[in-house]
């Protein structure tokens, strides 16, 4: 795959050596909400799937690139998930995983560059993120990249103790 670059960071396909980054991720309770994460993932599982992470996207359907800063740290993960060829859709997710390293426009240099990748190299029609109500944060990011809300999904996710309110955000390539 052809490594994305813009100015401060760029976008790889994760490497047998991201192991100990996306087990750190996969396993920040913090972090469950975002993915509807339950339980635990063994540094076994991780490792199968980072073995399989090379396969084409047309074929797994989803696609996670490590987000570095040009001094080859990486921050942070950003998916492509139901990636639906037929239809020219696919959703977009995004984490930085150390919060000294958001608020800094990694995130927006990211999603823009996987925004122009889905629409120039995949051809996508569209793009949609799913995004808690009360995640400020990612909101602002994906509203300012050009994504509309398009909907809520009343008490759609459980956190133990209360249900909360998901948005639905679209942009489609004019």
């Amino acid at each position: 795959m052809v490594t994305l670059k813009g100015e401060h960071i760029y976008l790889r396909a994760l490497e047998p050596e991201d192991l100990d980054f996306v087990f750190k991720i996969e396993n920040d309770t913090s972090l469950w909400e975002l993915s509807d994460t339950q339980a635990p993932y063994s540094r076994f599982l991780i490792k199968q799937y980072l073995k399989n992470a090379q396969q084409d996207i047309f074929e797994a359907k989803q696609l996670r690139l490590a987000i570095c800063t040009m001094d080859n740290n990486t921050i942070g993960l950003i998916d492509v998930f139901d990636f639906n060829i037929k239809n020219k859709r696919a959703g977009i997710g995004i984490i930085i995983q150390d919060e000294s390293n958001r608020q800094k426009g990694y995130g927006k240099e990211a999603l823009e560059l996987l925004v122009n990748y889905c629409f120039k190299t995949l051809h996508l029609h569209q793009v949609y993120a799913n995004i808690s109500k009360h995640n400020k944060a990612s909101l602002k990011l994906f509203e300012s990249n050009g994504f509309n809300k398009i909907g809520l999904k009343r008490d759609w996710s459980f956190d133990g103790e209360k249900f909360t309110d998901e948005y639905i955000l679209q942009r489609i390539n004019d």
